[in-house]
């Protein structure tokens, strides 16, 4: 090829570079990306009402009952469930695996009699991918299917290296089945069994009946507290809930109801008892939720405007319906009261976000109380035989009889009265023991 004929084609060349560079520069100067529509949904503006809480301190199991071989040793208090549950969170958990999908209340029984095991006890189903902040599960473990279980029982009869636990589900009759391996199982006997050794006696109320359920044997020993009611403002809340604060409009109902609104969320506020209901006013969604991601929303959205202002404890969750319930506990034992007032937080979810948020907005200094009372309570035993005595109720349909405290609300001296009490489960709901009027008024859901 000739020299003439190079320089020509580098002149083509040229000329083809020059027009791409001007060609790409062009599309750069006039891109226009195309973003999807995002649906608006309601979200929560950075207030901080009280605290943020972690998914261990709401998550918890309220009771801890160790079946020895010639004993059953139970507790209630708090600090000493936390003890157990720190040591567990050094075990590692693996091999888990599905053992019966229809574990009904006889065999739950069965296995809860068997000696040398612990179990403790939770409110509501926990699903076992969320707990993974106190439970340390191999990586295999959280790639099961969704897994949820309201009892974990810990079996010490297996080996010195690792520990047999089991996850049971009461709701879903399931049992799984895992391994903890223990680093060091002679502090395992030194801490938690010889600790259990030391709890208070327990007895079965009705044994080798179903259900299971074991209660102290002797009195009880507790205290009735007066605190003052404080209180965190409604407007508060109307800035940490709506999605534009400045658009909501205040209207007064009654005297003792408020209302705030825009054109997409209404909040009520009851000024008599202390509560407040929230909603977003859109279509509800009837597909089923999963239990994890569930939960986990709903802990974040009080976490997202700090709103837990005592100690709020998770007690139950309907994936069906998409409802999540918190309640109230003080010293470790759960709040209840009648239905003048409320000692829960409700949520309900649709598949956007949230669409009903109903809660108190009152708080108390749990660590002040302004009178403090001894009382003592009967016997959980006590307690069993005269609701079987009862022509009230069917005891056939209790499911568990536990302490708990009964709030009174003195809207005059603005005081909360929490009060010591036994409560029963029959039939999903909670109901005070009131020797006076056997059987007790409905006291709520779970």
């Amino acid at each position: 090829m000739g020299l003439k004929h190079i320089e020509t084609v580098k002149s083509i060349i040229l000329l083809l570079l020059i027009a791409l560079s001007i060609t790409f520069t062009f599309s750069i100067w006039t891109y226009s990306p195309r973003y999807e529509t995002i649906d608006q949904s309601p979200t929560t503006d950075s207030i901080a009402i009280a605290n943020k809480e972690s998914i261990d301190h709401i998550i918890k199991p309220y009771k801890t009952v160790f079946n020895f071989n010639d004993s059953l040793r139970g507790t209630v208090n708090p600090k000493e469930i936390d003890m157990i549950i720190d040591k567990i969170t050094d075990w590692k958990i693996t091999d888990i695996s599905l053992v019966n999908q229809n574990f009904g209340a006889e065999e739950l029984g069965a296995l809860l009699r068997k000696p040398n095991r612990f179990t403790l006890y939770y409110h509501g189903e926990v699903p076992l991918t969320i707990y993974d902040t106190v439970l340390y599960m191999d990586e295999n473990m959280l790639s099961v299917p969704e897994i949820s279980f309201d009892r974990l029982v810990i079996d010490w009869n297996a080996s010195h290296t690792y520990l047999d636990i089991l996850f049971i589900s009461k709701m879903n009759k399931t049992m799984y089945s895992a391994k903890a391996q223990v680093r060091d199982y002679e502090e395992f006997e030194r801490t938690i069994l010889a600790r259990g050794q030391e709890f208070e006696e327990y007895s079965e109320v009705n044994p080798g009946g179903s259900p299971y359920i074991v209660v102290p044997t002797g009195a009880v020993e507790a205290r009735k507290n007066t605190y003052f009611q404080e209180e965190v403002r409604p407007s508060q809340f109307r800035d940490a809930l709506f999605s534009d604060p400045s658009a909501v409009r205040r209207s007064q109902l009654s005297s003792n109801v408020e209302e705030y609104g825009d054109n997409y969320e209404l909040m009520k506020v009851h000024t008599d008892k202390k509560k407040l209901d929230y909603v977003y006013l859109v279509n509800e969604d009837d597909e089923l939720a999963i239990p994890s991601e569930l939960l986990e929303k709903a802990i974040y959205y009080v976490n997202e405007h700090s709103g837990w202002t005592n100690e709020y404890r998770y007690t139950y969750m309907d994936p069906a319906s998409r409802t999540v319930r918190f309640r109230l506990f003080l010293h470790g034992l759960p709040v209840y009261t009648d239905s003048s007032s409320t000692t829960e937080i409700v949520q309900k979810w649709g598949k956007q976000g949230i669409i009903g948020y109903a809660r108190p907005y009152y708080y108390y200094t749990w660590d002040d109380a302004i009178k403090s009372e001894p009382q003592q309570l009967p016997s959980g035993l006590d307690v069993a035989n005269r609701l079987k005595d009862s022509d009230m109720i069917n005891f056939d349909t209790v499911e568990e009889i536990a302490l708990g405290y009964f709030m009174k609300y003195d809207m005059e001296r603005g005081l909360l009265i929490m009060e010591p009490s036994w409560f029963y489960l029959a039939k999903g709901n909670w109901s005070r023991f009131s020797p006076s009027a056997l059987g007790g008024g409905l006291i709520g859901l779970e």
